[in-house]
């Protein structure tokens, strides 16, 4: 390769080298960052210790070839090996630990969610096939106990289906932060009396009003979810607590705290991971959907603050969110 392709080589952030007999002749500083200075001149086999790809760079194959999943760094890599003119092979390395983790996020999703739809389905058709039954269906106290159960099935379906809804319509316009002004001591009231008469909930808050950049219906879910967890796994009968503060630093925080027996903390890094639940038995049980907390997130990242989650046994759970106010 001439100079010039080797000062446009330079230029690159992609690693790429340049291998001559078996050799590599050049590397760019973005290889050498990645492998180390000392590849130039190495024998290929040496510098990139990875038998599939030493065979397709040192192969006479013409064109371009690509091996999956090349560990350099400690991340996933793709080697693309081309061919040139005089023999020469330029060899280029791409990160693919995003993509690859992306994918694999996404056929976790998928397998999730497959499984939480089918496990109800699987109740409500067993039911029904119960109930087909002239026997079983003749009995008028057993029919109205597998109404119910197909009932609560169906509405746990529905739960699911509504918040995927909700995460995939969060997740298409996250880069779009919203505008509209929002004042959130007031939505906070107004979303914690929604809730079942009886319930105890508090909300105050050191100002008179809270003005974020926001959409407020996303908002009111979040404070919606939020709540409703610090009801149904906080302590039975037990209060839960809604408290605003406004910062002098421009920030609005907003803690959920209820007076549960507390998450163990090797489940708190994990509690916003989709489907994850810290008590499976107790939340399937309550009608959760292991959804929530990951809308949660989702809404508060679009919004342009922070979410996090502290819990000491027997101390109950804090739900915080931190968020930017709205400038005058």
């Amino acid at each position: 390769m001439d100079a010039s392709g080797i000062n446009l080589l330079e230029q690159l952030r992609t690693p790429a080298l340049i291998v001559t007999n078996g050799q590599v002749s050049f590397a760019n500083t973005a290889a050498r960052t990645l492998l180390g200075g000392h590849i130039v001149g190495q024998d290929m086999r040496i510098a990139i210790r990875n038998p599939d790809a030493v065979a397709v760079i040192l192969s006479d194959v013409g064109g371009t070839a690509r091996v999956d999943g090349l560990s350099v760094g400690g991340s996933v890599w793709q080697v693309d090996c081309h061919v040139l003119a005089n023999g020469e092979r330029l060899v280029s390395l791409y990160d693919m630990s995003v993509p690859v983790s992306v994918a694999r996020a996404h056929a976790d999703f998928v397998a999730n969610a497959s499984h939480e739809l089918r496990t109800p389905l699987a109740a409500i058709l067993g039911y029904v096939e119960t109930l087909q039954n002239p026997k079983a269906g003749a009995d008028e106290a057993t029919r109205e106990k597998f109404l119910a159960t197909i009932r609560h099935e169906a509405l746990r379906i529905q739960a699911l289906v509504g918040d995927l809804m909700s995460l995939s319509r969060i997740e298409a316009i996250k880069h779009e932060a919203p505008s509209d002004p929002v004042e959130m001591v007031a939505l906070a009231r107004e979303t914690a009396g929604e809730f079942r008469e009886g319930a105890q909930i508090s909300v105050s808050a050191n100002c008179e009003t809270a003005v974020i950049s926001g959409d407020r219906g996303q908002m009111a879910q979040v404070l919606r979810n939020l709540i409703d967890n610090a009801l149904k796994y906080g302590k039975s009968g037990g209060a839960v607590s809604v408290t605003l503060e406004v910062a002098d630093t421009g920030w609005l925080s907003i803690a959920v705290k209820d007076e549960g027996p507390g998450i163990p903390p090797e489940h708190l890094p994990r509690l916003t991971e989709r489907f994850y639940r810290a008590d499976t038995s107790r939340s399937r049980a309550a009608g959760g959907t292991g959804l929530g907390l990951s809308i949660v997130k989702h809404v508060v990242e679009r919004h342009r603050g922070r979410f996090d989650i502290t819990s000491r046994a027997g101390s109950g759970t804090t739900a915080s969110i931190i968020l930017p106010l709205r400038k005058p």
